[in-house]
C-alpha cells in the first residue's frame, strides 16, 4: 500500500469545504444548517480477520485492516459532504470522526460536523 493509499481528505476545488476547526479564516459564516453526519459499518471477510490475529501474535502493522479502515473513514467523509451538500451548505465546521466497534462483528465509522454557508470576506 503506497503512502496515497493511507490518506483522505478532500482535493483541492472541493464544493464543500470541511475543515476540523471551528471557524474558517477568510470566512464568514451566514447561516448555521446544523448537525450532519456520515455512518458507515464495515465487516472484515473471515480471512482477513485470520491474518489479523496471526499477525497480531508476530508484531507489526495489520495493513489489511489499515487499508479497510482508510476506506471506511473516506466513505464515511463522503456522506457527510453529501447530506452537507443536500441540505444547502458549503462548507462543514468542527469535522471529527467517531470510530466503535459494532458487536464484534464490524467498525462503525461516524463523520460529523456542523454545515454551514459561508462567504468569502
Amino acid at each position: 500500500m503506497g503512502i496515497e493509499e493511507y490518506g483522505g481528505g478532500q482535493g483541492a476545488g472541493a464544493d464543500v469545504l470541511v475543515v476540523t476547526t471551528n471557524d474558517l479564516p477568510g470566512h464568514r459564516v451566514e447561516q448555521v444548517i446544523g448537525e450532519v453526519f456520515g455512518l458507515t459499518v464495515r465487516s472484515r471477510h473471515l480471512g482477513s480477520q485470520i491474518g489479523a490475529g496471526l499477525k497480531s501474535m508476530i508484531g507489526g502493522e495489520l495493513k489489511g485492516l489499515t487499508k479497510t479502515l482508510v476506506e471506511t473513514r473516506n466513505q464515511a467523509m463522503e456522506r457527510l459532504i453529501e447530506q452537507a451538500r443536500a441540505r444547502g451548505a458549503n462548507a462543514v465546521l468542527a469535522f471529527r470522526f467517531d470510530v466503535t466497534e459494532a458487536a464484534d462483528v464490524g467498525t462503525e465509522v461516524c463523520a460529523y460536523g456542523t454545515a454551514v454557508v459561508v462567504t468569502r470576506e
